[in-house]
């Protein structure tokens, strides 16, 4: 079975350990819940996945293979959404979504069908500096079904929308994972996935672990 795994993951913030011992397995078409309270590591945990840290102990693997081996090659299979919504403000939603695209290489097509599924086709031609937090967020999610990227990291991507786009999102999930794509989301508040595992970072406390950790 095709895997993405962490086997006894080690994760440093400030000289701390914030988590320790943390292991999953997420198949293809899987989803997997981050919970915990604040400081619990869900965004760093991200962050590891991503490729943007690295693990101060045990192993991520992708299909078997060390991530940290092909750092290049795994940053293209993922696309990481974190607090911040990352629009060019000058750009118009439309110019937005085909920037993403052209680095996609997602048809026109797909653009309209993006922004009509986060409710965005009236808005197509503002310049995303006049939107508001919440339509700004939804742009930034239209973005997710353009990329070809297997594996989506969301960390609190619900903040600032109301229950038709969370609908419309946990609808993008659906559709991505029906095509064989991995999908973690880290929030606080209630998403609807399908039979998505959870996994609590309280269940994973770095506290009391020493360590010597060589960059």
């Amino acid at each position: 079975m095709s895997l993405f795994e962490g086997r006894d993951l080690v994760c440093l913030r400030g000289g701390r350990a914030v988590f320790s011992g943390l292991s999953f397995g997420l198949p293809a078409g899987g989803a997997m819940l981050l919970t915990g309270p604040n400081g619990s590591g869900k965004s760093s945990l991200l962050r590891l996945l991503a490729g943007l840290i690295r693990p101060a102990g045990g192993e991520l693997l992708w299909d078997g293979a060390p991530v940290l081996g092909a750092l290049d090659e795994h940053r293209e299979r993922v696309a990481f959404l974190g607090h911040l919504d990352a629009v060019k403000p000058v750009l118009t939603l439309r110019e937005n979504l085909a920037f993403w695209a052209g680095l996609g290489g997602a048809a026109s097509a797909r653009i309209e069908a993006a922004l009509a599924r986060f409710s965005l086709t009236d808005l197509a031609e503002v310049p995303a500096r006049l939107l508001s937090a919440g339509q700004k967020r939804r742009l930034a999610l239209a973005r997710l079904p353009l990329t070809a990227a297997p594996l989506w990291l969301l960390d609190e991507p619900t903040v600032g929308l109301d229950r038709a786009s969370a609908t419309a999102l946990a609808e993008a999930i659906a559709a991505h994972r029906a095509q064989g794509g991995r999908v973690i989301v880290a929030t606080h508040q209630v998403l609807e996935l399908a039979e998505a595992q959870t996994l609590s970072l309280g269940d994973y406390p770095g506290e009391g672990v020493l360590l010597e950790y060589v960059w």
